[in-house]
């Protein structure tokens, strides 16, 4: 029986050749848009689960509010950790990490430099799990001046030979570490990579006793099946006793004091498994970039729309293709055909017709996953051998969607009454087809473009912010400004260099600074109050540059004047922006006004007071996501790169000439250089790899509902074929019959776009809230959406309205 089920099935799908393509095609779409994201939603919500006590690690964040300033940072005190440990029992262990420089260590004549170094406990092994394929993980970080490497890093540096022993140098520090171990890679969802790893005592800092200062990420272990709320509750006491004495020797209030003026600083705990996707901490103070959990809801909805979409088509095309198989299904009712077989018989044709899309689907998504992974920075893979259980699951899907989108179809073709179909033929079942189906077929219509027009006034907004985000005035001039890294490595000829480049005649100035505007590492944080006034202690961003640095970048002075290298007391000045100004209340009567740095030791005689002699303009230094926060600058050159402003478009040629400057110093570090404009552009990469993904995928249901349009097209001409004749032998013009048979499927999208409006809207307008600077959603997105749909419907049914108005009514007459 289910032979004689897949024989008849080849042999219908055979016959309708063109609607069988439409299917299938249509449905692969769907099916390999669904695994595609599905990977993307699957290793997002992944990230850290490869630990074995993941749901068992914590991280200790550091939240507060200090004037109105939210505080909100990843890494916390150096004490925390050992502090929580030995007060609370269900702290099982803990580790910390702290980030290292990037580091040039050299091993003979092999000389590289590190950019993921870190340092982390001797307990880090026992916390995290990254089996060790050489050493051990009890000893290995144990003493001073020890490293572990990865494998790829061990192969670099020392070839075959065994890396255990031996001993990479950094000569600039003149400091040698032994390599106590090796680990495979760190898994890609990881928080966290690094490629060596360094002791925590190699640090001094490592146990300072300083209550006021984070710098070290810290985990904790709790219990299997502990709730860490718990222990979150306990942490005020560990606030009260260690914070609230340095806070107070610090700023001469109390804790209580410091609260009661709106003020509040915390210890609070993040399951280790939130991080990725679900922290609200500043991104500068992370390891890494983290996502958005927002962007896998929003992914995962369009995976789940576009199988839906698929499956609409298939019960649209089959239900309207239902007239073909009339006399089909009369003939084996009159012959005895019971209906649960007849069912059987059309489950078994959507199972082939789904089992070719699958494979087809298969295929697709090994085509384009590496375009998939450009475009959103992923390196998923489809692999069916090193992850068995993809097959199986795989086919698992493909019968779920086989029964979701042939089900009705199958219990629509098998209810036909035989007495009325072998009786009146196809006329009688276009009627009851058109009492009980035509108006299912349109409502699902109304969903393909529901779902179509939803994405495309997404997308629009998408690109409209992101335009925004090029546009806008930023305080500063980005363009054209080269970004020289790792001057450090120069030394004194680091000034030699920029002063060089300043008497080029390409360049217009040059500056050398370690903070830029828009990078993620591009500001420091300071607590400062106004000279005398303790209760408005404000945690300041902080910019340290020289006397070239608002020139260079073209920023404005709003007031007073820029530092000087010809006057000395600059040293004891600074320059804050505008939204500081306003913060201490002094407006446009900054100028001279006395900011004090507090001493974290508490000692009066060593705070240092700092005289207010400009205020810039406001710039947006952090992100659009964040509000202008109130920022100081010092007079201080922090080497490490060479802010260069050109004029010339021979940046190739300047490039070299720069190069060979380089060289000329005969340092060790390499040329390494970068463009502001594109480290501007780098801060919204997840919206830009979002927006190449929604236009994607918008495409996609389009053209999945077009596909559905035109079947549908095609069998409504086939069904009123005689009808068209009629009207032309009564004098109806090729126009007039081809708005006739258009009109039908424009009502779908009309009630589409009014439907997709507000929900776009809504979806877009909470999306938006994610910046402080934004778009408002105007009238002609929709109106812009609305239009394209109508076009497209429009060309997707005309060719076959054309068709059959272009039909001769004689031979469509002609059987009557």
């Amino acid at each position: 029986m289910l032979r004689n089920y897949f024989t008849i099935a080849w042999r219908n799908l055979n016959r309708n050749r063109a609607f069988s393509a439409i299917n299938i095609v249509g449905l692969s779409i769907g099916l390999a848009t669904c695994i595609l994201i599905s990977l993307f939603v699957f290793d997002e919500l992944s990230y850290d689960r490869y630990n074995e006590k993941a749901d068992r690690i914590v991280r200790v964040v550091f939240k507060g509010t200090m004037n109105g300033e939210k505080m909100r940072e990843a890494n916390v005190m150096p004490l925390v950790a050992k502090t929580l440990e030995s007060t609370f029992p269900e702290v099982q262990a803990t580790t910390r990490i702290r980030s290292g420089e990037a580091t040039r260590f050299a091993y003979g004549d092999n000389e590289f430099k590190e950019e993921r170094f870190y340092f982390a406990d001797s307990t880090f092994f026992q916390v995290f799990t990254l089996p060790l394929i050489k050493g051990d993980t009890r000893t290995a970080l144990s003493q001073p001046n020890t490293l572990v490497i990865s494998s790829a890093t061990a192969q670099k540096y020392f070839g075959n030979d065994d890396p255990i022993g031996k001993v990479l140098t950094v000569k600039a520090r003149q400091t040698n570490y032994t390599v106590t171990g090796v680990f495979a890679e760190v898994p890609t969802n990881s928080h966290v990579h690094f490629d060596v790893l360094g002791s925590m005592a190699t640090l001094p800092e490592a146990n300072q006793a300083n209550w006021l200062i984070s710098n070290f990420f810290t985990y904790l272990l709790l219990p299997e099946g502990y709730d860490y709320h718990k222990l979150e509750a306990k942490l005020p006491r560990i606030v009260d006793t260690y914070m609230g004495p340095a806070l107070k020797q610090m700023t001469g209030i109390s804790l209580a004091q410091f609260r009661e003026q709106g003020n509040d600083v915390g210890l609070f705990l993040q399951p280790m498994t939130d991080i990725h996707l679900h922290s609200d901490l500043k991104p500068e103070t992370e390891l890494e970039p983290g996502g958005d959990v927002r962007y896998v809801y929003i992914f995962g909805a369009i995976a789940v729309f576009m199988l839906l979409l698929a499956c609409i088509n298939f019960m649209n095309l089959s239900t309207a293709g239902a007239s073909k198989r009339a006399k089909e299904v009369g003939i084996r009712k009159a012959l005895g055909s019971e209906k649960g077989k007849l069912v059987g018989q059309f489950l078994v044709e959507s199972m082939l017709l789904t089992g070719l899309a699958l494979t087809l689907a298969v295929g697709l998504v090994y085509l384009v996953l590496p375009l998939f992974n450009e475009l959103s920075g992923k390196a998923l893979r489809l692999d069916m051998v090193q992850t068995p259980w993809i097959l199986p699951a795989l086919l698992g899907f493909g019968l779920v969607v086989s029964l979701l989108a042939g089900s009705y179809p199958a219990f629509f073709l098998s209810s036909f009454n035989p007495i009325a179909i072998l009786k009146g033929g196809a006329n009688a079942l276009r009627v009851a087809n058109g009492r009980t189906s035509i108006g299912l077929r349109s409502s699902l219509v109304v969903v393909q473009f529901f779902v179509s027009i939803s994405l495309m006034i997404g997308t629009t907004v998408v690109y409209r912010q992101l335009s925004y985000i090029q546009d806008i005035k930023l305080g500063y001039d980005k363009e054209q400004v080269l970004i020289l890294e790792g001057t450090s490595a120069l030394g004194k000829n680091e000034a030699v260099l920029r002063q060089q480049l300043a008497q080029d005649a390409r360049v217009v100035n040059a500056s050398v600074s370690a903070f830029l505007p828009n990078t993620r590492y591009n500001v420091g944080l300071v607590s400062m109050q106004p000279e005398g006034n303790a209760r408005q202690l404000t945690r300041l961003a902080l910019f340290g540059i020289d006397d070239q640095y608002l020139p260079t970048l073209g920023m404005k002075l709003a007031a007073g004047r820029n530092f000087s290298a010809a006057n000395q007391t600059d040293g004891f000045g600074v320059i804050i922006n505008e939204t500081a100004a306003r913060h201490f209340g002094w407006g446009n009567q900054a100028l001279g006004r006395k900011l004090l740095l507090p001493s974290i030791n508490g000692q009066r005689d060593t705070d240092r007071t700092y005289e207010v002699i400009g205020v810039v303009r406001d710039f947006h230094f952090r992100s659009l996501h964040e509000r202008i926060a109130p920022m100081v600058m010092f007079n201080s050159t922090n080497s490490g790169c060479i802010l260069v402003k050109t004029r010339t478009k021979d940046v190739a040629g300047l490039l070299a000439s720069v190069q060979e400057r380089w060289t000329g110093f005969n340092t060790d570090e390499p040329f390494r250089y970068g463009f502001m404009d594109e480290k501007y552009q780098s801060m919204y990469e997840a919206e830009v790899k979002t927006g190449r993904i929604l236009s994607l995928f918008a495409g996609l249901t389009i053209f999945v509902a077009c596909l559905g349009l035109f079947g549908l097209a095609t069998f409504s001409a086939e069904q009123r074929t005689k009808e068209i004749g009629v009207r032309k032998v009564l004098g109806a013009s090729v126009t007039n019959i081809v708005a006739l048979l258009s009109t039908d499927f424009l009502k779908p999208v009309l009630i589409a776009l009014i439907l997709a409006s507000p929900v776009a809207w809504y979806a877009m307008n909470r999306w938006l809230r994610g910046f402080a600077y934004k778009i408002d959603i105007e009238w002609w997105m929709f109106a812009l959406a609305g239009i394209a749909a109508i076009g497209i419907a429009l060309l997707t049914v005309s060719f076959q309205s054309i068709k059959a108005a272009l039909m001769n009514p004689v031979k469509s007459l002609r059987s009557e």
